[in-house]
């Protein structure tokens, strides 16, 4: 058992320290990302190229008079679409790794997704970044271009929601407190059986989900306006065992009632004699 405990805690250490530095790099690549993006708007080409990972086996092919060419070309794909005054939100970093190797990232690399802004649209760049030197190897746009969305119906929906895991809890409550067998089987049903979903995302509004179970009968995405949804699960586990309690503890309470008018009844008849 101790040497259990004792490979469980060397996991559980990489994993802390791996999870640790990959936040850290994070909040390093939002910022080389967006000073990468303002320097190519303002032309400043030998910038955006001082931030990308030149040194790096993918790049060392690369012409710096071709990879300006292509630079230029970005810049006024991104001026003429969104102009020179935008803002940026990061929606989030990932590493894939997938029994398909086609789609992993490759070795030591990060993709970072960037939501970028003017006052009326929005976009979103995908950057890779080599995770030794934390420069960039490459940028995509994205072909995305839509309007931002009014988010108040967004946390409007969200009030709806929240009242779903809410009403799930309170049912999880009443099964603890009753006298049922097998509490935990019940326990389950309520946290899994939440189907179909409705979805509602802040671009693409409301959607349909059959066979799409949510925990708890809640799900949520925060990450720029084109990952920001909520959705839930209707609750039919726990509707169900808040029916069958419910219908339980009436049965007992006419039991009581009736047992009580006999013994009323009785005692007038005692009296009356």
């Amino acid at each position: 058992m101790s040497k259990i405990k004792k490979v469980l805690l060397v996991i559980l250490t990489v994993f802390f320290l791996t999870g640790c530095n990959f936040i850290r790099n994070t909040f390093s690549y939002k910022d080389t990302a967006k000073e990468f993006v303002e320097a190519l708007i303002k032309e400043d080409y030998n910038k955006s190229i001082e931030l990308m990972a030149m040194e790096h086996e993918m790049a060392k092919s690369i012409n710096v008079d071709t990879l300006k060419k292509a630079l230029v070309n970005v810049r006024n794909l991104i001026v003429e679409n969104w102009g020179t005054k935008l803002t940026y939100s990061l929606m989030k970093t990932e590493k894939k790794f997938s029994t398909i190797e086609a789609n992993n990232t490759p070795p030591n690399t990060t993709v970072v997704l960037l939501e970028f802004k003017n006052e009326k649209e929005f976009g979103v760049f995908q950057f890779l970044f080599d995770d030794n030197s934390k420069k960039i190897l490459s940028i995509n746009t994205l072909d995305i271009k839509a309007p931002i969305p009014t988010m108040t119906y967004f946390w409007l929906f969200g009030l709806l929601v929240i009242c779903i895991p809410a009403f799930n809890v309170y049912v999880i409550i009443q099964i603890k407190r009753s006298r049922l067998k097998r509490r935990w089987l019940k326990y389950i049903a309520v946290i899994l059986l939440n189907a179909p979903a409705i979805t509602y995302a802040a671009v693409n509004g409301l959607s349909f989900k059959l066979l799409h179970f949510q925990l708890l009968g809640i799900g949520f995405g925060y990450m720029g306006y084109l990952n920001s949804y909520w959705a839930f699960g209707i609750p039919l586990g726990g509707l169900y065992w808040f029916w069958r309690i419910r219908r339980k503890r009436n049965k007992v309470t006419e039991k009581t009632l009736d047992s009580e008018t006999f013994n009323d009844e009785n005692k007038t008849h005692n009296i009356s004699h």
